[in-house]
């Protein structure tokens, strides 16, 4: 019996709160929330929505209602600040996107399906099993083990940032959030963003090790450094946390001014060069992505169409400015090696048109990672890969041996060549190897045409036996090697290992650490001003212990201090008395002799 009044008690409460967050959602009025009128402006939306954030704030105000008047606060601020939302509510009563006669005809049923599939309180609410299948199907496939962030996420986050989200069972304020994070992760997953969700109650270990000390917490990890969210959540947010985790100098802004100088960098940053031009003020999202994740490879850079300034570079390159388009640029800045253009490209077709130009026509071997990639080693008969080497001098300018050998490389058709240059007074003990002890070849450019066979260094090569100096003759007898290794591999007679190449562009060891330091510091200053005060409290205990110590220590220090000199004193003072009394019987006495 009294089992079966708990139950009818149970269903009663479920059916109360469900009924009352109906009503509540129903009569929700984003203006009347937000205290602004039906003509406010976005400034004043905005303005008001900061000043009522801060006001109820869960983490600042402790009144039991604040999260629930955060949420409302939230929800307006995301009907208001969306256009085509306010419009819609403006005309129809609700936020939904669909529009016409059509809608305002089904308004009731609509609405009725609106708030029940955004419903905060759904089913879920007591953990009912019938509907939970339904809600965790949607963060089962982004689940995160130990294992698998420590090994997976935390690598692949130097090549694109992490969103995850910490949520727990019975936690009440996961459910408000689902919404708005289903449609959050369906759009920056599509962009590059990688996403995760952690449970924290199976997964308390990898909970602890990133911080999270509450559900729901969402945090952004880039470069294996971890930032934590600490906005309403909406969408827009969401967007600019994650835009905010990307470094500020990914992109550089291109004009008529300076983008000969930028196109120009391909000799000293030995990289291909990107431009978008778009018509849009801001760096889109999604090329700020591309960027990072392409940043050792590429530079790139963004013009702004409508930017008074950018004719000149439209016209040269025969941009048409009513669509994005994306070239690339190599060694020569006149004209763009490859261009991609079109509405609404996609990621996809933005990785692939990158990766087909990742390297410049006759790329600078400047680190043994790079030998690696563009000289890889002989997987089979089938996959031979073979490198024609130029050997030459570091030059300020292109000399002509080089733009030679640029020029046979842009004629090029066969995948199993690559061509690529080394600077031989940087990499001397690399290019004697293959260059002959003669005095001929001093001071001049050599040609040699290898394969690798090993990780290790040893290869398989053939050195022209002339100087090149990029004249016809010279052309002529390299590509009849080339023609001849076609149909005989046992050309390249000679063998050789080959010592690892110099890294060229490495920081010497005070720019890494002042990098280091700089790094730390910044971390330090994050994590002072924007964690909340629980995240903060293991570090405030530590500086409040530190500081109590210290004064500590120098309190006792003056009291002992003051102790010793009051126990010093009086001793000096009967001293002196008794000196004082000695002298006066002898003052006395002579004194009595005169007398």
């Amino acid at each position: 019996m009294e089992v079966k009044k708990l139950s009818i008690s149970w269903q009663f409460l479920v059916v109360l709160v469900v009924t009352l967050q109906i009503l509540s959602a129903l009569d929700l009025d984003p203006y009347r929330v937000l205290g602004v009128s039906r003509t406010a402006s976005q400034a004043d939306i905005k303005k008001a929505y900061k000043k009522l954030a801060r006001e109820w704030h869960p983490d600042k105000n402790k009144d039991p209602g604040a999260e629930d008047k955060f949420i409302q606060i939230s929800k307006a601020y995301e009907i208001l600040s969306n256009e085509e939302k306010r419009s819609n509510y403006d005309h129809y009563g609700d936020a939904g996107e669909n529009q016409g006669y059509q809608k305002q005809q089904q308004q009731r049923e609509y609405r009725f399906r609106h708030f029940h599939e955004n419903f905060y309180f759904d089913e879920s609410f007591f953990h009912f099993p019938f509907n939970s299948e339904r809600r965790d199907s949607i963060d089962e496939k982004y689940l995160l083990h130990f294992s698998h962030y420590v090994n997976e996420v935390v690598p692949d986050s130097f090549k694109k940032p992490y969103l995850i989200k910490i949520t727990s069972d019975w936690c009440f304020s996961c459910i408000h959030i689902e919404p708005v994070w289903k449609e959050v992760v369906q759009e920056l997953e599509g962009l590059g963003v990688g996403i995760g969700v952690v449970h924290a109650g199976y997964e308390r270990r990898l909970a602890h090790h990133l911080g999270a000390h509450s559900t729901p917490s969402i945090l952004g990890i880039i470069n294996g450094k971890i930032s934590f969210f600490h906005n309403a959540v909406v969408r827009e947010n969401l967007r600019q946390f994650v835009d905010g985790l990307l470094p500020g100098n990914l992109v550089e802004k291109v004009t008529n001014k300076n983008y000969v100088r930028f196109l120009s960098g391909w000799q000293q940053e030995n990289k291909p060069h990107v431009l978008l031009f778009d018509q849009v003020p801001v760096v889109p999202l999604l090329y700020k992505l591309t960027a990072f994740a392409y940043k050792d490879y590429l530079s790139f850079g963004y013009v702004h169409i409508g930017l008074r300034g950018a004719e000149e570079m439209t016209r040269q390159y025969n941009v048409n400015v009513y669509a994005p388009a994306i070239l690339i640029f190599k060694e020569h800045i006149n004209k763009p090696a490859d261009v991609i253009q079109a509405r609404g490209m996609k990621k996809q077709v933005i990785d692939d048109f990158i990766t087909q130009n990742k390297y410049l026509l006759a790329a600078r071997l400047t680190s043994q990672k790079l030998f690696h990639e563009l000289c890889p080693v002989k997987r089979s008969h089938r996959q031979r890969k073979y490198c024609v080497l130029l050997l030459t001098p570091e030059a300020t300018k292109l000399s002509k041996p080089f733009e030679a050998f640029l020029s046979f490389a842009l004629a090029n058709t066969q995948d199993t060549v690559r061509f690529v240059h080394v600077y031989s007074n940087r990499q001397q003990e690399f290019a004697s190897t293959l260059i002959p002890d003669s005095d001929t070849f001093q001071g001049k450019s050599a040609v040699s045409i290898l394969e690798r066979r090993t990780t290790g260094g040893r290869v398989v090569y053939k050195t022209l036996e002339a100087p090149w100096t990029g004249s016809e003759s010279d052309k002529f007898t390299l590509l009849g090697y080339l023609d001849q290794l076609r149909r005989d591999p046992a050309l390249l007679s000679s063998e050789a290992v080959l010592p690892d190449l110099t890294d060229e562009l490495a920081p010497i060891f005070l720019l890494r650490w002042f990098y280091s330091a700089s790094d730390y510091i910044s971390d330090c200053w994050d994590s002072i001003f924007h964690n909340n005060w629980r995240e903060m409290m293991p570090l405030l205990s530590l500086v409040f212990s530190a500081l109590f110590i210290l004064f500590g220590t120098v309190i006792v220090q003056a009291f002992s201090d003051s102790n010793d000199e009051r126990e010093s004193n009086p001793p000096d003072k009967e001293e002196a008395r008794e000196k004082a009394g000695k002298t006066e019987p002898s003052f006395t006495k002579e004194n009595s002799r005169f007398l």
